[in-house]
């Protein structure tokens, strides 16, 4: 066992003390009979990773360094590299390599994210966009078949899913700029668990058991599962030496690795080859991929700054789209989950909903009217069709002078969300993805590969009218992914914030900033508390809502739908003793500080 591995093991069991490492509250026995039998999770709509267990989990204080991510080791990864001198950013690369390893459902240098990075130095907020892009050779009617949509699986689960990976580039030129550790050591942790083995986590343990798909990928059946077929069980060793080979030509190339080296040639390779539908993606396309940094997305809220992503992701506009129309309406006056406040939540998320379906896509491609949707008077106006006693059921888009064809298509990203803080005020907020839950269960080099491409819709046009989110060769799929960081009326950074889940992501990040913001509520409350919300469906509440709620938003014209919201919000909270993080309970992430 490598040094970097052995670390972090030991720490890891020097965590495994009461009140340290929570214990997994116990699946349901519905659900384990749904695993014996092969079949799906419940996960709730379009939720491509389904609950896996409730832990009870503590907020930690620390004054100097911190960061919460999704999984145990990375966050030891992280806390290590903040010791060594390293910032923020270095320990966010840190962090996400590890995650690659530990949490291969969910991203990895496969695929694509989205960060954010505050320094504290002059002040500067600034925007990184590693998503993945459509090759060349993508036409506008991929996903059709007889002039149809395909069935999501179908698509998901195939070379033509597969876009041009953006995470390592992107974390690349972020490090350029805001890096001090070299390169390379940031990649020791990953490259030790790899070669050493970790122990499977309960949640990877179950979602092995659970996909239909992962099973006939022979490279993923030979890593993720036994002989006789069956799945790796939770604390079952697990190592990967060709990630460790992969992560280490990463460390030495940098980027160069996927653009022109070994990897990208075994990346093009098992796209072209794969036996569940071969794919497009070139060498050339590789090569060609450039990260872009973007102006971050700010608006006020209450008289705080919330910053979020600018498109491809609709992470930022919806988001500030929900908090204004929340600011116009009466929802400050609610009791925090009452039925009123979940009721005006819902109404201004149908709204922003509407609005992305029909206007948010890639600005290289499409014109995004980002000031028009985020217009004052625009906002008056879209509350304004709002009521105290009735739910609008389905929303209409806002009437804009841009001739667009709603999209149809839901977003199903398997993300993970880490947030950093270092010694000296400098933040991370890193949303990263391979999209659907073990992406398209392709696997070349020790990597699954991304199926980011089904984020585009599917149906090109409708009745004449272009989607903005339409399929185009280069372009960027739209993206829900909402890396979050908020200021306080002085300008100071005051929390960095997002989660995984889908368009669900949205939600989950507005009502958490309104938690924090409207109800002043402690972060692990603000985390552990039941979601809400709509996308422009069915109202959706988690179970632990009371059923007095849901009638009385059904008596307002609701339709409810209950359902485990499986987020993982991962929070970075300033308080006058320092800093508090905090971890969702519905995932298995941890908070490491000092």
């Amino acid at each position: 066992m490598t040094w970097p591995a052995f670390r972090l093991l030991r720490a890891l069991r020097r965590a495994r003390n009461p009140g340290t490492l929570p214990r997994w509250r116990a699946a349901p026995a519905g659900m384990l009979a749904m695993l014996a039998a092969g079949t799906a999770l419940a996960a709730g709509p379009d939720q491509p990773e389904g609950a896996s267990g409730w832990r009870e989990k503590p907020p930690l204080a620390f004054s100097r360094h911190g960061a919460a991510t999704a999984n145990p080791f990375a966050s030891e990864a992280a806390l290590r590299i903040l010791r060594e001198g390293g910032t923020a950013l270095d320990a966010a690369i840190a962090a996400q390599m590890v995650l690659n390893v530990v949490e291969p459902q969910s991203s990895g240098i496969g695929g694509g994210g989205f960060l954010l990075h505050y320094s504290a130095g002059d002040g500067r907020l600034s925007a990184y966009d590693g998503r993945e892009t459509a090759p060349a050779a993508a036409a506008a009617e991929r996903f059709l078949r007889d002039g149809r949509p395909q069935p999501f699986p179908a698509a998901a689960t195939g070379g033509m899913a597969v876009g041009v990976p953006g995470l390592v580039a992107m974390l690349e030129a972020a490090h350029r700029a805001h890096g001090r550790l070299p390169w390379a050591r940031l990649f020791a942790p990953a490259i030790g668990l790899a070669e050493a083995g970790f122990p499977v986590s309960p949640r990877l343990a179950m979602l092995l058991a659970a996909d239909p798909h992962l099973r006939h990928s022979p490279g993923a059946r030979e890593l993720y599962y036994r002989p006789d077929g069956s799945p790796l069980a939770s604390g079952a060793l697990l190592r990967n030496p060709a990630l460790a080979g992969t992560l280490r030509r990463v460390a030495e190339q940098g980027a160069r690795a996927i653009a022109g080296g070994e990897v990208g040639r075994a990346f093009v390779e098992a796209v072209r080859t794969s036996p569940r539908g071969e794919g497009d993606l070139a060498p050339e396309d590789l090569a060609a991929y450039r990260p872009v940094v973007r102006e971050p997305l700010c608006g006020a809220y209450r008289g705080y700054r919330v910053c979020g992503m600018p498109p491809p992701s609709s992470g930022g506009v919806a988001v500030l789209q929900i908090l204004g129309i929340l600011e116009r309406v009466p929802f400050r006056a609610a009791r925090p989950g009452s039925a009123e406040a979940i009721h005006w939540f819902a109404e201004a998320g149908r709204l922003a909903f509407a609005d992305r379906a029909r206007y948010l896509g890639d600005p290289a491609f499409v014109a995004v009217p980002v000031r028009e949707l985020l217009a004052p008077d625009y906002l008056a106006g879209r509350a304004a069709a709002l009521g105290p006693d009735r739910s609008l059921g389905r929303a209409p888009a806002g009437e804009l002078a841009l001739p667009r064809a709603d999209a149809g298509d839901g977003e199903r990203p398997a993300t993970t969300h880490l947030s950093v803080v270092d010694g000296q005020g400098n933040a991370v907020a890193l949303t990263s993805s391979i999209e659907d839950a073990f992406g398209s269960r392709i696997l070349a080099a020790g990597v699954l590969l991304n199926n980011q491409l089904t984020d585009f819709s599917f149906v090109p046009e409708r009745e004449g009218r272009p989607v903005a989110n339409r399929v185009q060769p280069g372009k960027r799929p739209l993206s829900s992914m909402a890396p979050t960081m908020v200021f306080d009326r002085d300008g100071a950074l005051l929390a960095v914030l997002g989660s995984p889940g889908g368009n669900h992501i949205i939600n989950y990040v507005a009502r958490t900033l309104v938690a924090l913001i409207d109800w002043r509520l402690p972060a692990g409350r603000a985390l552990a508390m039941p979601h809400f919300g709509s996308r422009n469906g069915p109202t959706l509440l988690e179970p632990a809502t009371p059923e007095a709620v849901q009638r009385e938003l059904e008596a307002r014209g609701h339709e409810v739908v209950r359902a485990e919201l499986t987020s993982g919000l991962h929070l970075i909270l300033r308080t006058p003793a320092g800093w508090i993080g905090a971890a969702d309970p519905r995932r298995e992430g941890e908070v490491r500080g000092e």
